[in-house]
Formats: C-alpha cells, structure tokens, sequence
C-alpha cells in the first residue's frame, strides 16, 4: 500500500474534470477517468467527457477506448485501471483518479474480489419472476429488510443489482454490502486520499440544468442522430446512459425537444442524488464545498495543500 493514489469524486456538475486537471497540473499528474460512460468512443457530449484542449493540458486515461457496442464490466475497468495507475508510477507521476461513477472508483481502491456465491440461474429467474409479477419495489423492500445499507444505495428501479443482491444473501446468508466491506480491507492496494466534491444543492442543480442547456447547444440532439445511424441499438447499454435514453425519443419524433430536455434536467437532478448518496457512506472521503471556497482554483490549491503535507 506504498503507492500513493489521489482521488477526486462527487455528484455531477461539481467540477470534478476542471479541478482534477488543476491538481494535475500542480502536482505532476496524469488523470485516469472513474466514469462509466466517458470510456465509449462517440459519446462526448452526452458524457460531459473533457475537451481536446483540457486533455492537452494533462493526460487522461481510459477514455474513448471501447465502442458503444463492445460489453464492458466493472473488473475490465478495474484491469485497465489499474495497470494505467501503475505506468503512471512507472513514470514518477501521480495517478489522480477522478470521476462520480461510485462503482468504478471502489473497484480501483478497494477491489472487487468478492468472496461471493457464483450466479445462480434459477434463482435469478425466480426473483425476475417476482419482479414481474409484484413490482421491483417489493424486491427493494425485501433488499431494505436483509441489507439496509446495500438497499439505500441500490435505485429502486436497477432491476440486476437488487436481484443479484438478493441472491448473493440467500445463498450466503450474508448482506452483499458486509462482503464488500471484507473485500475492500482485503484488496486495498493504494496510500489513497479521496477528496469529495460538493455544492449547495440548489446551485447544483441549477449548474446541472445549465449544463443540459449547454448539452443541447453543443450538439447533443445530433450527437445521439449519429449514433442511432451508425446502427447503434437502443437498446446497448450506453444508449441507455444518462443523456442518450431521454433524447432517443425526440430523434424518433416520439416525443417533443422541451419535454425530453426537462426530463433529462429532472434525471439529472436524480443521479447526482443518488451520487451523492453513494459517496456519502464512505468516511474516507475528505469534503469540500465548491462554493464556499470561492472556484475551482481555490479548490484546487485546497487539495494541493493537503496533499503535500500529509
């Protein structure tokens, strides 16, 4: 645990890829993205992914290196990762990490080895079955009576988290949440400081709902026309990310520009909650509020600061 990682994570719309390049810039960095939508090609406006001049400024990893088409997992993005974090070692730079995808940040810092049961079929198709039949809810309500802590940070409507959260308790006996716990004191490979991002929540969400605005502006109508020709289905798991799902029905004519791009605000609104949620129930995090400290910069040299007098 000798290899020193820095961390900057939060809600969207905080600043995170502004300030990561700041420290980078600061304290000899290269950044490795923690954002499970900035790694497919083609999805750039939709991602927020950083500009061709921002990454002239720094280094970035694993961004732009999959089609929308290729299958990517968690433990793919834990190799790459990793093996990005240690040729940055390799170069005497400091690997900064930073993104608000809560899942690929713990699989780079804690591990995902999880001493779990292997999937389970059967059992699978019979709580899809109840989910069918009854409504995933009460299959969140059952996850909120066995594992309150996994429940809270698992949506109501992510059908395969919850089921296999459920199956991994029925066939352990043990909450998925408690295993995650062993698994990261066990897998735990970095001297790792995580800095949180955070913002008043009424200037975060106005933030997020300018960004949509810009978001339109910039192409984002366009961006998902291209795609769509280029004969990605819908139904690929990019095209059912945050900014692509919401505006797949205007590029259909199925619903109207304004209508998709409030409803993209308000489930904007909803994941950087969710986000926020998430990153809450880790005390590792070290906070600081974007606002109070008066921009990016002053944020930057916060984290800076701390860094180097550790």
């Amino acid at each position: 645990m000798s290899d020193p990682l820095l961390a900057i994570v939060g809600p969207t719309a905080t600043g995170k890829t502004e300030v990561g390049i700041l420290v980078a810039e600061a304290l000899n960095g290269e950044i490795v993205s923690a954002d499970s939508m900035q790694c497919y090609r083609g999805l750039d406006i939709g991602t927020a992914k950083p500009t061709a001049e921002q990454r002239a400024r720094v280094p970035h990893h694993l961004i732009d290196i999959i089609d929308p088409d290729t299958p990517f997992s968690v433990a793919e993005y834990q190799e790459r990762a990793r093996a990005a974090i240690e040729a940055i070692h390799q170069r005497g730079r400091l690997p900064i990490l930073v993104g608000g995808s809560g899942l690929y940040v713990r699989a780079v810092i804690d591990g995902l080895g999880f001493p779990m049961a292997p999937p389970d079929p059967e059992l699978r198709r019979r709580l899809a079955a109840e989910a069918r039949e009854h409504g995933l809810a009460t299959l969140h309500a059952r996850l909120s009576a066995v594992d309150p802590e996994a429940a809270a940070r698992i949506h109501v409507n992510d059908e395969k988290r919850i089921i296999r959260a459920l199956e991994v308790f029925e066939l352990t006996g043990l909450p998925i949440s408690r295993l995650q716990e062993l698994d990261r004191q066990q897998q735990a490979r970095y001297n790792t400081r995580q800095f949180g991002l955070t913002l008043p929540r009424e200037e975060m969400y106005r933030r997020i709902e300018a960004r949509v605005e810009e978001m339109i502006r910039g192409g984002l109508i366009e961006e998902v026309k291209s795609l769509l020709d280029r004969g990605y289905d819908e139904r690929l798991v990019p095209m059912k990310g945050l900014g692509y799902a919401q505006i797949i029905p205007v590029v259909r004519g199925e619903q109207a520009r304004d209508e998709a791009v409030e409803r993209l605000k308000r489930d904007t609104r909803r994941f950087a909650k969710r986000q926020l949620t998430w990153f809450r129930a880790d005390s590792r995090i070290e906070w600081i509020d974007v606002a109070a400290t008066g921009g990016f910069q002053q944020v930057a040299d916060i984290i800076r600061r701390s860094w180097e007098e550790k």
